[in-house]
């Protein structure tokens, strides 16, 4: 039997003990599925995409009915690193030679929407998320700062983007002293937010636009058919459409979205807050992503604390001792950060797609499924939930776009796709560390 990962790692209907959990506006459980009901649209799934989903079907007047196994938020909507990026996961560069330049076009241009829903929803629901301008990739070769600079001037001519400045050296270490990174770019138009809180007044907002949200609820049974069938330990729930919103949490549910997307584990550190040693870390309220296969990711929180993200972990538990897993990468990028205490460590569970794209599907003629978001998922499974509304809506145009990246099979099947990967991932790991 498949190891459940809704179970494996955390306990039932608990925010994991993060940094996040710790300051977010927790609100009041909502209450499980009971009984029999009936609604327009049933969505599985209570993170960015789900929630996106429900507000906006609730706006334009559907009966909608949320199925959340756990909290919502509780999945990796809750637990990221709350960087809100420009573009898709898969560079523009990329994306021009795996689909096209017209394609790669409309690509961009719905990364650029999803950030722009991402803000309006936060000014229009008044949440309070600590929203910032903002991020900067760095390199810790030349090589790879020349790549940066060079993507960079590609974003201003091919998409007339000027929201980024290029970083030499000195820029670089001036915003991020450390002995690691040698430049890199800054995207203005990029942030960075407070995910749980986000997750948090996106369930609000649908809650408050008629969407009925249910917790605790986890789904055991999907029957498809003209009307879809869903079954939970305490209730059962008929609707004319379904929406599949669970990222690396599907398990079973849908065979055709498990063989493209698959789960893999994460981690979180934040230090105690660093007062004023927080500028030998950044001396500017952005957050920084970097060059690295496995990417290291940090920014400060509005407590001054360091939130770093990073290490690796191949398999479906999280390791024994979080902490040190990601104080490992955290002390080659910032060596002064050798004994600072850690306040809070965590882990979180996210999709990945074999292409880094998230993968949209219609899988049946009522039935949509929108996950593998790849790291790049603060703003793009927001939209896609968006996306996904509007294409039951009949207006499909987005979601037909995203749905037609090719989107391969992992090779493997099921039983060796996650050695292969870890395989994988221990060669560009390999390649980090080596600088090739």
């Amino acid at each position: 039997m498949a190891l459940n990962l809704l179970h494996s790692n955390d306990q039932k209907g608990r925010y994991p003990t993060s940094w996040y959990a710790a300051t977010a506006t927790l609100q009041a459980p909502f209450a499980p599925l009971q009984g029999d009901q009936r609604a327009d649209v049933c969505i599985i799934g209570g993170g960015f995409t789900g929630l996106s989903a429900a507000l906006h079907l609730a706006e334009a007047g559907m009966k909608v009915v949320l199925l959340e196994a756990h909290r919502v938020g509780f999945g990796a909507s809750g637990r990221n690193g709350g960087q809100l990026g420009s573009g898709q996961r898969l560079d523009q560069e990329g994306l021009e030679s795996f689909v096209g330049m017209p394609d790669a076009q409309k690509l961009w241009q719905l990364g650029e929407d999803a950030k722009d829903l991402v803000k309006s929803l936060i000014a229009k629901h008044q949440i309070d998320c600590h929203l910032r301008p903002g991020v900067a990739w760095t390199a810790s070769n030349a090589k790879d700062v020349a790549h940066l600079h060079d993507y960079g001037r590609h974003l201003q001519d091919r998409y007339g983007y000027d929201q980024i400045d290029l970083l030499s050296d000195e820029a670089c270490q001036e915003i991020c002293p450390s002995p690691d990174y040698k430049g890199g770019i800054l995207d203005h138009g990029a942030g960075h937010l407070h995910p749980l809180n986000l997750a948090l007044g996106l369930a609000r907002a649908a809650a408050a636009a008629g969407a009925t949200l249910h917790e605790q609820s986890e789904v055991l049974e999907i029957s498809e058919g003209a009307e879809v069938r869903v079954k939970t330990a305490t209730g059962n729930l008929r609707a004319d459409h379904l929406i599949l919103a669970c990222n690396g949490y599907l398990g079973g549910l849908n065979r055709q979205v498990a063989s493209k997307v698959m789960p893999i584990n994460n981690f979180v550190v934040a230090t105690e807050p660093l007062g004023d040693d927080a500028a030998r870390v950044l001396s500017r309220d952005i957050a920084v992503a970097d060059g690295r296969f496995v990417v290291n990711y940090f920014r400060l929180s509005h407590d001054k604390r360091l939130l770093f993200g990073g290490g690796e972990s191949y398999g479906y538990r999280f390791p024994a001792d979080i902490e040190a897993v990601v104080r490992k990468p955290m002390t080659q990028i910032f060596p002064h950060l050798k004994n600072v205490r850690v306040d809070y460590a965590w882990g979180g569970t996210l999709g990945i797609t074999m292409k880094r794209m998230p993968y949209l599907a219609r899988l049946s003629a009522n039935v949509l499924s929108a996950s593998g978001y790849s790291g790049h998922g603060v703003g793009t499974a927001v939209h896609a939930g968006q996306l996904m509304a509007h294409a039951i809506q009949g207006e499909a145009e987005g979601f037909n776009t995203m749905a037609k990246v090719p989107a391969p099979s992992f090779p493997g099947g099921p039983t060796m796709r996650s050695p292969l990967l870890a395989l994988a991932m221990s060669w560009y790991a390999l390649r980090d560390r080596i600088g090739i």
